[in-house]
């Protein structure tokens, strides 16, 4: 089993602070499955305006989370190294439970199936074994 840091992962996709979302690749089997953490801190930027006083992880930068695993197991590679994925579309999503300072986001993407230069992904994310979000992510690679 492949397992990346956060400096491995930057050299597949092409996040860089604050939107890289991923800091460790756990589990990486290329063009099939990825399971990657996100450590959320209350130093994250985006906790400034979301929400003062009551911080939450806002859903959409979740999403980005778990698509940036998925891009991880579809750009790893060396034909797919230097591609972007991009979203084409979002289905069947679903916000479970909130994700705060202090949780451990695991996020687990596989790959459904990909054609030419189109893929879709099942995306779940858990706390603590907990289910916190899923959907389903459409994506373009060029």
């Amino acid at each position: 089993m492949i397992m990346l840091s956060a400096t491995e992962i930057q050299k597949i996709i092409p996040h860089r602070y604050p939107m890289l979302l991923v800091d460790r690749i756990l589990e990486l089997e290329p063009m099939k499955r990825a399971v990657g953490i996100k450590n959320v801190t209350i130093t994250e930027p985006f906790f400034q305006g979301h929400f003062p006083g009551q911080p939450v992880m806002p859903g959409v930068l979740i999403l980005e989370a778990m698509a940036q695993v998925g891009a991880v197991a579809t750009l790893y590679p060396a034909e797919n190294r230097g591609k972007v994925a991009l979203f084409a579309s979002i289905d069947r999503v679903k916000f479970r439970k909130p994700v705060v300072p202090g949780d451990q986001l695991r996020m687990v993407a596989e790959l459904i199936k990909i054609r030419g230069g189109m893929g879709k992904l099942w995306c779940e994310a858990f706390v603590d074994d907990q289910l916190v979000a899923e959907g389903e992510l459409m994506f373009a690679m060029g």
